[in-house]
């Protein structure tokens, strides 16, 4: 389970949440989130907390803040000591709430950091999940190169030096995007991939021969994009003679990445071989195939008709020649 201290949510990237920490500067690094899901404590705040998860924010609005002053001090106290021994990782107050006394104290009590935002309880849930969604994603580096075809996020993969940038190149020539080069951050957004590139290899394709190219200097902005969900592989692998290849596109092939398996299409190299076009045609037949359309399949169901067409007719000639009608 990935988990990430409080203290982040005070980082430069969160600025637009405008947090304001309250109490809990000597805890909100020790204090660990792990899950992107906010809650509000409803019920919790009435003593019922079976369903209160540790490792989460809670969200403290209107209705929350107003419930705990109409409470008396003791029943307040009781059941806030009850929701914060789940292991609270911080509190959230929203729209600039005033904050009742008996909520500070508890805080202290169990170290347990408090925040203020002037965002409204909708919008700071929204804003905090998805900043959260992004701290908290699993995340791999893959040695290949993504890239925007077609709408489709190809992650093409093979040994170093098989040709992989050479084609990145010629399919951005073709009018694609470069998403990331060599080292291709992926991380998992619940069921689904997304591929980044770091700030050191950003718009960069190493080419050997020529060094390192600037795709954004030399083809404009329209020729990169910062992040794209990777939805097909291609691995590049070394021509061999007597290698079975595929040839009809039956074998679906998977590739695990993070614990989704995506479609995989393994393209041997060889000189003389177009390998962008052939990865531009890959993006197209994916997408067909997404959209209800599969040549491979079709071709199949039509041989298999003429196998049986024909089975029948030789069928008929037997008994014909055998007198039976």
């Amino acid at each position: 389970m990935e988990k990430v201290p409080v203290s982040e949510l005070l980082l430069p990237e969160a600025k637009d949440l405008e947090l304001k920490l309250i109490y809990g500067k000597k805890s909100i690094h020790s204090k660990l989130l792990t899950n992107y899901r906010i809650q509000k404590p409803g019920l919790a705040l009435a003593g019922y907390t079976d369903h209160i998860h540790s490792g989460r924010v809670q969200i403290l609005g209107n209705t929350e803040i107003s419930y705990l002053s109409g409470l008396s001090e003791s029943v307040a106290l009781n059941n806030l000591r009850k929701l914060c021994e789940k292991d609270i990782a911080c509190f959230v107050v929203t729209k600039n709430l005033r904050i009742p006394h008996i909520l500070i104290e508890i805080v202290k009590e169990f170290e347990i950091p408090l925040f203020r935002t002037r965002l409204l309880s909708s919008m700071a849930i929204s804003g905090i999940s998805s900043y959260l969604e992004d701290r908290l994603a699993p995340e791999i580096i893959v040695h290949g190169v993504l890239m925007d075809v077609h709408g489709i996020g190809v992650l093409v993969i093979g040994r170093s030096g098989i040709g992989k940038s050479e084609c990145a190149l010629e399919l951005i020539k073709r009018g694609h995007r470069l998403i990331a080069d060599d080292a291709v951050h992926i991380s998992r957004k619940q069921d689904y991939l997304v591929g980044t590139s770091n700030d050191l290899l950003k718009y960069n394709l190493e080419v050997r021969g020529l060094g390192i190219l600037n795709v954004k200097d030399m083809y404009g902005v329209n020729a990169i994009r910062l992040r794209k969900r990777v939805e097909l592989v291609v691995n590049f692998i070394d021509w061999k003679q007597d290698e079975y290849y595929d040839r009809t596109g039956l074998d679906e092939q998977r590739y695990d990445i993070l614990g989704l398996k995506l479609p995989l299409i393994t393209l041997p190299v060889s000189p003389g071989r177009n390998m962008a076009v052939i990865v531009e045609a890959a993006a197209k037949k994916h997408l067909l195939k997404y959209m209800g359309y599969d040549a491979a399949k079709e071709f199949e169901e039509k041989l298999l008709k003429k196998i049986e067409s024909n089975r029948k007719v030789e069928i008929k000639k037997v008994m014909r020649t055998q007198g039976v009608e």
